[in-house]
């Protein structure tokens, strides 16, 4: 029995909690209602917002204008540069599933240098738990499982880990809105992400995204210790089938080692019909 004979549906709306999000949802909906009429009152209650709100607000939007894809493909050049500026050049082929419910599915497959060609790195990437990643070793025939704990690794010796590689989700974080700050011709927001997993490589993460097309172009990237460890830029974006934005190349800068690894993307081919029995161990030992 519930406290003084209430009804389930009583005894919930009683609690505290429960008022305390009903209050935050009517809010919510009031300052969308009154924005998608334009009227005066949308400002002052938008004021009203956390900046956790607004932040988690902003990645969902964020997330939502790239949902619908489907799949895509795309031809890929790794630049790695050392303190020295002496360069060693990887080409590689990428394509994603997009998973309906849960993250997407990836696959890189190295072609060029020889002494890499066909290793592979599968990702499954997840909303509510942690990532499951495989590396395919052709030379030794076998697929290696990549653990939590080795996520933070540099992946093929690029300044780019295992975790970077693997398609961010909304619920991997908690967010605070900072500010919004000129870039370049754009004006930007700056949010603070904070990953929920504690083997996360990193401890926080700073995004640059235009207020327009949300499109990310810098990302500062904290250790565990808190020191800005590297930043991530994006240019030259593309945009395709008229919605989805894809910036052609992506620059990762270590600050601790001084050695950079550049990606430059081409050929980008949406809705190409892949399957799931693509994105398998199995299909991972069969590739070409």
């Amino acid at each position: 029995m519930f406290p003084n004979h209430e009804t389930i549906g009583e005894w919930f709306i009683g609690q505290d909690w429960m008022k305390d999000f009903a209050r935050r949802w009517r809010a919510s909906f009031k300052v969308l209602a009154l924005a998608s009429l334009g009227l005066p009152g949308a400002h002052a209650l938008a004021q009203q917002e956390t900046p956790e709100d607004k932040g988690l607000r902003i990645a969902r939007e964020s997330s939502a204008r790239n949902e619908g894809f489907g799949d895509h493909t795309a031809g890929m050049t790794m630049v790695l540069r050392d303190r020295q500026g002496r360069e060693s050049v990887r080409q590689m082929r990428f394509k994603v599933l997009e998973v309906q419910g849960d993250g997407d599915k990836s696959l890189f497959v190295f072609d060029q240098p020889r002494d890499v060609q066909g290793t592979a790195l599968l990702t499954h990437a997840h909303v509510n738990t942690q990532d499951d990643q495989w590396l395919y070793l052709p030379a030794l025939k076998r697929v290696k499982r990549i653990s939590a704990s080795r996520r933070s690794g540099s992946f093929m010796g690029s300044e780019f880990s295992y975790e970077d590689m693997s398609s961010p989700e909304v619920d991997e974080y908690t967010y605070r809105y900072l500010r919004d700050e000129p870039c370049g011709e754009l004006t930007c927001t700056v949010i603070e992400q904070f990953p929920l997993d504690e083997k996360s490589g990193y401890s926080r993460k700073v995004i640059w995204q235009d207020t327009g097309e949300l499109r990310t172009w810098k990302m500062e990237l904290y250790d565990r210790r808190g020191s800005h460890l590297k930043t991530l830029t994006f240019t030259d974006y593309r945009q395709y089938l008229d919605q989805y934005w894809r910036a052609a190349e992506q620059t990762m800068v270590n600050h601790l080692t001084g050695a950079s690894t550049v990606l430059e993307w081409t050929d980008f081919r949406f809705r190409t019909g892949l399957d799931d029995g693509e994105f398998t161990q199995t299909a991972l030992r069969r590739v070409r």
